[in-house]
């Protein structure tokens, strides 16, 4: 130990105390501050906004999540209604008005963990992102193929990635950095029970859904929101995923193989397409149901709160430059348009902060003046300087002396507000606290009774040869999650494990097409 090391050891707590890097100890490392338990977060979440802010700039240039991607651009047309019923009932946003309106896209799929020439056969979620580039400036729908996510809260966002991600040490990958992780962040139990089931590998991008996962919302005219989550439903190409065995034989020979399915069905005119669907709530606490419709790590039941159709998404022109289109693509999940609103999530106002931050570090301050990333709207700011900057934002006839509002000498003017605004009101203690309905295991167990035969089969398997390479007791903890959703659920892993059970491993196959060897399967 350095006399440094030994001037640094001393302070509140013992030698495994966490700190931050200004050396307090952190009392919560599981919950942001919050305006009551599921109220908005506020700006002083200093151990929050120092960790995620050093998450964001840990690699150069890759992104540190979702590295590998693939893109195209394409349409998205609206129907004018949200179901039924004429969608100004619930939002003003213009994209969605008129039946038949058209709103040039660009979408970037990407695997979520691994690196950026990883195979895209390996079991992980796929992120799913789309940029519309409207009349009123870009909405940016940033999401992943699952509907879910491992945690609820955004804190805990960078030990997930650096669990996930290789040993520092080893720079390898381990099931039981995974397992220790998850096995004591219970909520994560519904986005295992899907990872590790066929719905975990994709049988390509074509063919899988996609999510918003964070819950949004809608406001119209008079100011009044509600609650909305966004699902990509495919049309023409339908759903597939792959089993571990379809995956070795596919990876063996080909590790672009999703990539490559994209790139040749654009090239061919066999456009993909998807149907965004929007489900819907009124705003509130929601007392009736058994969790919080905040927490991502659940799924609105359908049957209460339907699909209701909004438009369709074409996918009809490949990229001309991977770089300058794929690579330098920039999401942020707090790019929205008049009529589209944040609500409360947790995991929604933290990912609005890491995202747009990540991007001006990955890419630069002006990332946005990339054509890519440029609106197809006009744009006047009184932003300026900068790495990279090869443009002023002027209005024209703007005096080019004034840069800054207000001002009475020619410069730029605060628009006006085509609606009411929507303004929330809260009453609540400002505090570290987890939503009072965590309900941790109810959908998992609902979930894997939902799953066909096959498809636990494959689940069962992939967990067991996954845990068995666990110590004694993160296998304990998972198989009691597992049983908590369901008794056979965590019976059948522990039988696996102990008869040594796992899915096939194969190499050396002929090199096999995914979209044959996948395997259909209805939305959920």
């Amino acid at each position: 130990m350095t006399d440094e090391t030994q001037n640094r050891s001393g302070g509140s707590g013992n030698e495994d105390t966490l700190t931050n890097r200004q050396g307090h100890p952190i009392h919560d490392n599981q919950n942001v501050r919050t305006v009551g338990s599921r109220g908005p977060t506020t700006l002083e979440n200093y151990h929050f906004i120092e960790k995620i802010t050093h998450f964001d700039r840990e690699r150069i240039p890759e992104r540190v999540v979702h590295g590998r991607g693939a893109g195209a651009h394409g349409v998205f047309e609206a129907y004018g209604k949200v179901g039924d019923e004429p969608v100004s009932k619930y939002t003003r946003a213009k994209l969605f008005q008129a039946t038949g309106k058209q709103t040039p896209v660009f979408v970037r799929f990407s695997t979520v963990i691994h690196g950026i020439h990883s195979p895209e056969t390996l079991r992980d979620p796929r992120g799913f992102a789309v940029k519309f580039y409207t009349e009123d400036g870009n909405w940016d729908l940033v999401g992943n193929n699952l509907k879910i996510f491992f945690i609820r809260d955004p804190i805990k966002f960078p030990d997930m990635v650096h669990a996930f991600k290789p040993d520092p040490i080893t720079n390898v990958q381990s099931m039981e950095r995974f397992f220790d992780f998850v096995s004591l962040s219970p909520e994560a139990t519904h986005m295992v029970t899907f990872l590790f089931s066929p719905w975990g590998i994709p049988a390509n991008y074509r063919q899988m859904q996609g999510s918003g996962v964070n819950t949004y919302k809608w406001v119209n005219q008079e100011g009044k929101g509600v609650l909305v989550k966004y699902h990509w439903e495919p049309l023409k190409q339908g759903i597939k995923n792959l089993t571990q065995k379809e995956a070795n034989e596919i990876q063996a020979t080909d590790f672009n193989h999703a990539t490559m399915d994209l790139y040749q069905a654009i090239e061919r005119g066999d456009y993909p397409e998807w149907e965004l669907c929007v489900q819907i709530m009124e705003d509130g606490e929601h007392s009736e149901l058994d969790f919080d419709p905040l927490d991502d790590t659940k799924l609105w039941p359908k049957d209460q709160f339907p699909f209701l159709p909004v438009g369709k998404m074409t996918l009809n022109r490949n990229p001309e430059d991977y770089f300058n289109e794929v690579e330098q693509a920039a999401f942020g999940t707090g790019v929205l348009v008049d009529g589209l609103d944040f609500s409360d999530d947790k995991m929604l106002q933290g990912r609005t902060f890491s995202y747009s931050d990540t991007q001006r570090y990955r890419v630069g301050p002006n990332y946005l003046q990339l054509p890519i990333n440029a609106p197809k709207a006009r744009v006047a700011t009184n932003q300026q300087g900068g790495q990279m900057q090869y443009k002023v934002d002027r209005a024209p006839g703007q005096n080019p002396h004034v840069n800054y509002e207000p001002s009475s000498l020619g410069g730029l003017r605060e628009a006006p507000r085509d609606g009411k605004p929507h303004e929330p009101e809260y009453n609540a203690r400002l505090v570290r606290e987890k939503i009072s309905r965590t309900n941790d295991f109810g959908q998992a167990g609902q979930t894997y009774r939902e799953f066909e035969d096959w498809e636990r089969e494959e689940l069962i398997a992939n967990l067991a040869g996954a845990l068995s390479q666990c110590k004694e007791d993160i296998r304990e903890r998972m198989i009691g999650y597992f049983t908590q959703a369901d008794p056979e659920y965590g019976r059948r892993v522990k039988e696996a494990i102990v008869s040594g059970a796992m899915s096939d491993t194969i190499s050396g196959a002929d090199k096999k097409n995914s979209g044959q060897m996948g395997h259909q399967a209805d939305p959920y």
